[in-house]
């Protein structure tokens, strides 16, 4: 018994597995950014310190890596809701029209604009602790 279309299922699954795994990736690093912000504020409060220079505040990781934990979540949510469409136009005797990147694009744009936030984030706080 043969599977119509396998090779176009297969690479369906292929994508979403791609998916998943970016999206895994990306939560794992807001987590990594989480706690590097613990380590970070640990390292300040250790650290000797002249009385009149406040020990700084890091809401930002914070906030940047619950922001990449929502963003990995929803890429999964996303990835799932392509695969089941992809999987449901393969098997469609009709020609089907794609659905366009601009959830693609979102989502590398929110990553850059995060990245470039935490690159700046990351440098103010290692010059401050310098």
């Amino acid at each position: 018994m043969t599977i119509p279309h396998f090779t176009d299922h297969a690479a369906n699954e292929r994508t979403f597995l791609a998916w998943v795994r970016t999206a895994l990736a990306v939560v794992a690093f807001g987590f990594l950014v989480e706690r590097f912000d613990l380590f970070l504020s640990y390292l300040t409060r250790s650290s000797p310190q002249p009385a009149h220079v406040p020990v700084p505040h890091f809401a930002i990781a914070n906030v940047a890596g619950l922001t990449l934990i929502v963003l990995g979540i929803a890429m999964m949510v996303v990835a799932a809701w392509r695969f089941l469409k992809t999987a449901r136009d393969i098997e469609n005797p009709n020609v089907v029209a794609d659905s366009g990147d601009r959830i693609d694009i979102t989502f590398v744009v929110l990553l850059i604009l995060l990245s470039a936030g935490l690159l700046f984030y990351l440098t103010q706080a290692l010059t401050q602790n310098a």
